[in-house]
């Protein structure tokens, strides 16, 4: 029996025994080491200084998270106004003895009337939704069991929710949540009526033909439309349909005890792009789409007249498209990525017109945080020597203004004694793979310097900039080089880049990432015994094969949680939304794909 099937019984002896002794054997390797100790003082002492997430409005009040430093996750705060006193809404870390309960999604209703938030135990995916009240911070009965991988949106008139949940595994039983193995197929969108029992929820949405689709519903900014994105796997694509709250007579609650679900009207119905609200005046909407556009673009579309779709932001040439957010009325903050860094635009939303190009240092926009009907907007930064910045910008002077509202200051760190460098390697076919190197300043170039080296590679998700306490420590205590390589499989630019490296040219990721590794070695920042590899989920399944494919250029791999058996990871959880970027075994070609690089 090999590893990855025993270990896909996770209460059996064998397993637990396995477990047990590799926990053992990493336990006495680390007590072997003189700087353990030394390395979590000084990763301690650097985490403990606060931070802080932009601010978001709902009805009249302000909302934020806060770490005051060692805290083991955020609190979530509420103020009258930016100037005001701020008290706690939900602190997290006082929802479980043992500090297991995780919030991992919330929500707040448009008149700043309730919270509904999602809690996850012991690292599950599995999440349960309660809800509490603003005014006076107590619970309400609601609880919602059964839902992973949903977000809440509100209907504005504060009776509701829309949610997505799975069927229960077992009549009467309990959540899969110490094995995490039930397939999870059959995803229904529900409406959450506040003050009645689970029981009584409405569904919106399921369709049984097809039971490994996934479902998600937003409200609309103006509260008029119900949009429903559909999804299989996890794609850049993706169908579209609306609802119109108002054309239903007895509203949404009108339909919990017949066997109909909401009237969805189908303005996308197959999955030949991406499709993204942006915003909508009536019946005219816009989205960014990849739709003709790798890149992403912004299109407009009447749903009236469904055929007639306009470019009001085409594709740019280079930069990827990330995100467009209303705000000031007609106006969009768009943001693109060039080279893997981020720039911030201003944009007229009816138009597409550029009219400011925001200021930025090189790095990431973290978050912006805006409505439409705002004239001001709050925008997260951060880079590899930047911990956090947010701006304030006013946006009702003819030119913006930029504010720092927020900075982050981690004791201890002066970012004047270290560099950073972009570098483009060349990988096996030629292609020029983008990797950030971070080190001390002034390094000698000797080949002495232990490495480490992280990639992800998959899913269309993009490693940009950001800052790493612990990246820090290697460097500043321990002459570390580390370097963040932007291998294909990834967004960094578009979805040409994504596909590149999935499927059957999966074989490109493991390539980039080793033409990285010898590019660091023949530049004389390292050698092979001092090259340490890391990547997490996909980026573990990186760091497994790569070290398989080439034992003699690493002398360290670090896989967090990979995806390793590639012949069966689609018969457990939401394996079989992978399939989108890996391939499925249960089809000859694709087995031939997976099994030269699983690890088994």
């Amino acid at each position: 029996m090999s590893i990855s099937s025993l270990l896909e019984d996770q209460k059996s002896e064998e397993t637990n025994e396995f477990v047990a002794k590799q926990a053992e054997l990493a336990e006495k390797v680390l007590a072997e080491c003189p700087d353990t100790e030394n390395l979590r003082r000084e990763i301690t002492r650097l985490f403990d200084h606060p931070r802080q997430a932009a601010p978001f409005r709902r009805g009249n009040k302000y909302f934020y998270f806060h770490n005051s430093g060692l805290q083991e996750q955020s609190v979530l705060y509420m103020q009258d106004d930016l100037d005001g006193k701020a008290e706690v809404l939900l602190d997290p870390n006082t929802l479980s003895k043992d500090g297991t309960s995780a919030l991992i999604n919330f929500s707040i209703s448009e008149d700043a009337k309730y919270l509904a938030y999602g809690l996850s135990e012991c690292g599950s995916d599995w999440a349960t939704i309660y809800v509490i009240t603003i005014a006076d911070k107590k619970p309400m009965p609601d609880k919602l069991s059964w839902v992973k991988f949903s977000a809440m949106s509100w209907t504005h008139d504060g009776k509701g929710f829309f949610y997505g949940r799975f069927p229960a595994p077992r009549e009467g039983g309990e959540l899969d949540a110490d094995t995490e193995t039930n397939i999870n197929v059959n995803h229904q969108l529900y409406y959450h009526v506040m003050g009645t029992d689970q029981s009584e929820d409405i569904l919106c949405w399921k369709d049984p033909e097809h039971p490994s689709y996934t479902f998600g519903a937003s409200v609309t900014e103006d509260g008029k439309y119900i949009i429903m994105g559909i999804y299989e796997g996890c794609g850049s694509v993706n169908k579209l349909y609306y609802c119109k709250i108002s054309s239903l007579p007895r509203g949404i609650e009108g339909f919990r005890d017949t066997q109909e679900m909401l009237p969805f009207v189908k303005l996308v119905d197959d999955f030949d792009a991406q499709y993204q609200i942006v915003a909508n005046d009536g019946d005219e909407f816009t989205f960014l789409t990849n739709k003709s556009a790798p890149k992403n673009k912004l299109v407009r579309v009447n749903i009236k007249n469904p055929e007639l779709w306009t470019d009001v932001v085409p594709e740019h040439e280079k930069d990827v498209l990330e995100s467009a957010d209303t705000v000031n009325n007609n106006q969009l903050l768009v943001c693109y990525m060039s080279d893997v860094k981020n720039i911030l635009q201003l944009r007229h939303l009816g138009t597409g017109t550029l009219i400011h190009q925001l200021p930025l240092e090189i790095g990431s926009v973290s978050e912006i945080s805006c409505r439409r009907e705002d004239k001001e907007a709050f925008i997260g930064f951060v880079s590899f020597l930047s911990p956090s910045i947010i701006y304030r910008c006013n946006l009702a002077s003819t030119m913006p203004e930029m504010k720092v509202f927020r900075e982050v200051s981690v004791p201890g760190f002066d970012r004047m004694k270290f560099q950073v460098k972009q570098v483009f390697v060349p990988s096996k076919d030629g292609t020029k793979i983008p990797m950030f190197v971070m080190s001390k300043k002034d390094i000698k170039l000797d080949g002495s310097h232990p490495t480490l080296l992280h990639g992800y590679g998959g899913f269309n998700i993009s490693l940009t900039p950001s800052f790493s306490i612990a990246r820090v420590v290697l460097c500043k205590n321990m002459d570390f080089v580390v370097c963040i390589a932007n291998i294909r499989g990834g967004g960094e630019y578009g979805e040409e880049w994504h596909k590149a490296g999935a499927l059957a040219m999966k074989q490109n990721c493991f390539d980039d990432f080793v033409s990285c590794a010898e590019f660091l070695i023949s530049h004389h920042y390292t050698s092979p015994k001092k090259i340490c590899i890391e990547g997490g989920s996909n980026g573990g399944l990186l760091v497994g094969a790569t070290i398989n494919q080439r034992p003699d250029l690493f002398g360290c791999a670090i896989a967090q949680g990979g995806v390793q058996d590639m012949l069966r990871f689609h018969k457990f959880t939401i394996g079989h939304a992978w399939t989108t970027d890996y391939g499925c075994s249960d089809k000859e070609e694709e087995f031939q794909w997976l099994i030269k690089y699983g690890c088994f």
